[in-house]
């Protein structure tokens, strides 16, 4: 993957939070390496807020976020002491100069990735001093429920044997990360999917990318702003939004830690770069999850919900694409949800609202369900946008109330754009769209 910026993590001395002067950190436990360090840019606009970091649980609804630097947290005498009793016991303890939510949550998933690499029973203290304790609470908590969600956790057995808690129940800006030992069983499911990594082309799986946007996005005006694989937000200068280009990242990972990471890692550059340098991003990850839908909806569910968890989603928008996509199967099937397509049973409302009632009167279900191919890209794929953008483009106003029958109404946004796409695609056709599919799949292997 293409990396502008990270935290960087060092030895921590339990010295009323000093840190040590090396600017690599390695630390050893039974078979355990790690070792993580990289130079943070100054970010643009680091997002973080009261709001973000008060516990509270995002339901992914947009919002105008301030930015602002977040407060830290205080070190004391008997936190100190925990970390030394830590130390004593060959406990690796690192301290991470993360101080935005950004760089926070890309430094812990790389962590957790790292974790997730190693197959032994592990443990280790991770120190935040610059992330108030709300904000490493609200992961802690969260990251608990999410390991009660069955329907997720089934298909992310990385995280699964990961646990994440405060030092001594929060006695100061620390986080525990342990993880259980790996069954042989785990050992060979793990090692096969990783071994999927080493065969793909970034420069092949990009091609095929490329021609999926050009296909669908520019031929079949899936997105009105785009006019070429390689320029965003064309069209929209009238709003003080220029075009700029498209970014291509890539990570080969078939980690859910380590695609988290990746993908906070792109958050970090679009934050770091302005518009005019990036628009928009493609993070393409082609092996996370094993030609398996279940576990694609999974891992992108985790992914919004850490960005939503901030507040994130009132700095970028996600869209997210996979070879199968299939609304139809992905939870919940009758409400919205951050970064898909609205529920198939909406489309046919949608179409009447937009004064298109005779297409939805007469194109059938399977019809309908050609919608899907907007979101079949090649291989899994995140859009990062940023919000700015698509308020640009809709005005900021384009949640309407949606009548979806029963007497039932319900927030919708975007209704002209996914009508028309919706018509568009049905006119095209299934043949075309799976010859046009099949042929960019091809391409990556």
């Amino acid at each position: 993957m293409h990396i502008v910026g990270s935290v960087k993590l060092v030895p921590y001395l339990a010295v009323l939070g000093r840190h040590a002067s090396a600017s690599v950190t390695s630390f050893s436990r039974r078979h355990n390496t790690v070792a993580f360090s990289a130079t943070t840019r100054n970010h643009v606009s680091p997002f973080s807020t009261v709001r973000a970091i008060d516990g509270r649980k995002s339901k992914c609804t947009r919002t105008t976020t301030t930015t602002t630097t977040l407060r830290s947290t205080p070190v004391t005498e008997e936190f100190n002491n925990k970390i030394i009793e830590m130390q004593d016991a060959g406990i690796p303890v690192l301290g991470c100069d993360a101080s935005e939510v950004s760089s926070f949550s890309a430094g812990l998933w790389e962590i957790l990735g790292q974790v997730s690499a190693v197959d032994d029973e592990q443990v280790l203290c991770l120190v935040m001093e610059k992330i108030p304790m709300p904000a490493l609470k609200a992961f802690v908590d969260d990251f608990f429920v999410l390991k009660t969600q069955i329907r997720l956790i089934e298909h992310l057995p990385e995280l699964s044997r990961i646990t994440v808690s405060l030092l001594d129940n929060g006695a100061g800006p620390a986080l525990i990360v342990e993880a259980a030992a790996r069954t042989a069983d785990e050992i060979a499911a793990y090692r096969k999917a990783v071994g999927s990594e080493a065969t793909t082309d970034r420069a092949t799986a990009e091609g095929a990318l490329r021609s999926f946007v050009s296909r669908v996005v520019v031929g079949a005006e899936a997105c009105p702003y785009a006019r070429s694989p390689d320029l965003a937000a064309v069209g929209l200068e009238a709003k003080g939004v220029s075009p700029g280009p498209v970014a291509y990242r890539f990570s080969p990972t078939s980690d859910a830690c380590v695609a988290v990471a990746a993908f906070w890692q792109s958050c970090i550059e679009l934050l770091s770069a302005p518009p005019e340098e990036i628009s928009t991003t493609l993070l393409s990850l082609p092996n996370v999850d094993g030609g398996d839908h279940a576990r694609f909806a999974a891992v992108v569910e985790v992914i919004s919900r850490y960005l939503c968890l901030y507040r994130g989603d009132g700095i970028f928008g996600l869209v997210h694409f996979h070879p199968e996509y299939d609304r139809g199967s992905i939870y919940p099937l009758d409400k919205p949800l951050y970064g898909h397509l609205p529920p198939m049973g909406w489309l046919r409302p949608m179409m009447r609202k937009c004064g298109s009632s005779k297409a939805a009167d007469t194109l059938t279900d399977e019809e309908l369900a050609l919608s899907n191919y907007q979101r079949r890209a090649p291989h899994t794929m995140i859009n990062i946008l940023r919000v700015s953008h698509l308020d640009a483009a809709t005005g900021g106003k384009s949640i309407v109330d949606l009548d979806i029958g029963g007497g039932v109404i319900e927030k919708a946004s975007g209704i002209n754009l996914y009508s028309k796409n919706a018509i568009r695609l049905a006119a095209i056709g299934k043949a075309n769209l799976e010859a046009g599919l099949g042929a960019e799949v091809a391409m990556q292997n």
